[in-house]
């Protein structure tokens, strides 16, 4: 198959997909639900979008997740949403193998983010035990370097040795790494590439630092764009020689680089796909979102989740293209909607991050892409 036609059935697939988000607004499927137990963490991470400290306080008693999983399970079953414990450090909140037991009697299927330092083998028998499929565990760079991102002497060994635990006990269905590649570490990464090749995890997710939370107070740690296109270089190279690394859900990235660097094409999951419980009860949708007014749907202490995700989260189901006259107008709009949730600028109304001019052709756009020689350089003067 020769470029133009792997660019004109990417193209084909774009429009199809562009198709579906305009039903996937009109009738959403719940695939995926956070529950944010705590904003306790062991550590203190320079990123962090939700501003996680040791003394953040706890989440919700048990009973009112359950309630909330008893009206999605009477609603719509327990086979097409997955359960997502998060945090903060998810290990922190007290009941927390009490509430995994429980999802798995309801028969829902769930996993859990997390740093990793407090998997010891008891602990990683009995997420085993309780049904645990998929975990994601962040390693953000080499021992000296992720222990000085995420404030925690000694964090990189204990969070290996979390690794390792989960990957003795098995019985998992995927083990993953996710590493947040900013500025300074980026140089980083082919080495951690080499150390993970001998740890039997099943896939390796590389992002890029995001401009929220924390880390919009270290404007000089985000990526440049001779960053992102290094980024983006590194992960298609190793999926082309067939290793399982791959780039998160945010941002569209143009004709050439989707599905290059992720199994699927862009689409912002919050609100269509995507619902999450935060720590005192709101009901918002991606938790990397920032909350404010606009983008919280309710609370669980006075309405019905059910009810919330079926007849509100109205921002999250039209584009983000529509409240920018620039988003509006690209040419790219049809693809990327306005881009991730997480990033967007809610007071200026603009997106922070965009993929345009930096791995896509920005006078151009996307009108034309499939005339071109994509697979030689989009910028030959190396800019």
């Amino acid at each position: 198959m020769d470029r133009k036609e792997i660019l004109s059935i990417k193209k084909k697939q774009l429009d199809e997909l562009s198709e579906y988000r305009e039903r996937l607004y009109k009738a959403p499927q719940l695939r995926q639900l956070f529950f944010e137990l705590t904003l306790k963490c062991n550590s203190a991470c320079f990123h962090c979008g939700s501003r996680c400290t040791p003394q953040s306080p706890d989440g919700l008693p048990v009973g009112e997740y359950l309630r909330v999983l008893d009206e999605v399970r009477a609603r719509y079953g327990n086979e097409m949403t997955q359960v997502c414990l998060t945090g903060g450090e998810p290990l922190l909140y007290g009941e927390f193998f009490e509430l995994a037991q429980e999802i798995h009697d309801r028969g829902f299927r769930w996993g859990m983010t997390s740093n990793g330092t407090l998997i010891s083998r008891e602990v990683a028998r009995r997420l085993h035990e309780t049904g645990m499929g998929t975990i994601s565990i962040s390693v953000d760079g080499l021992p000296e370097t992720h222990d000085r991102l995420r404030g925690m002497p000694g964090g990189f060994e204990r969070t290996m040795a979390g690794v390792r635990n989960l990957i003795e006990e098995g019985g998992f269905h995927s083990i993953q790494i996710t590493t947040v590649v900013n500025h300074q570490n980026i140089g980083e990464l082919d080495a951690l590439f080499e150390y993970f090749g001998d740890v039997d995890i099943d896939s390796w997710r590389v992002i890029g630092l995001e401009p929220i939370g924390r880390a919009l107070e270290h404007p000089d740690l985000l990526l440049t764009p001779e960053d992102q296109r290094r980024l983006f270089a590194f992960i298609r190279d190793k999926r082309v020689a067939d290793f399982p690394v791959t780039y998160g859900c945010s941002h569209y990235l143009g004709l050439e680089w989707e599905r290059e660097v992720r199994d699927w094409y862009f689409l912002c999951n919050a609100g269509v796909y995507v619902a999450g419980i935060l720590s005192n009860g709101d009901i918002g949708a991606c938790l990397d979102i920032e909350r404010r007014p606009e983008t919280i749907q309710g609370n669980i202490g006075k309405d019905s989740f059910v009810d919330v995700w079926e007849n509100r989260f109205e921002l999250f189901r039209r584009p983000l293209s529509e409240r920018n006259s620039v988003c509006r107008e690209c040419s790219a709009a049809k693809y990327c909607a306005g881009g991730s949730f997480h990033s967007w600028d809610y007071d200026l109304n603009e997106q922070r991050i965009c993929m345009r001019g930096i791995l896509f052709d920005e006078a151009r756009g996307e009108r034309d892409l499939c005339e071109r020689d994509l697979w030689g350089s989009l910028y030959p003067d190396g800019a």
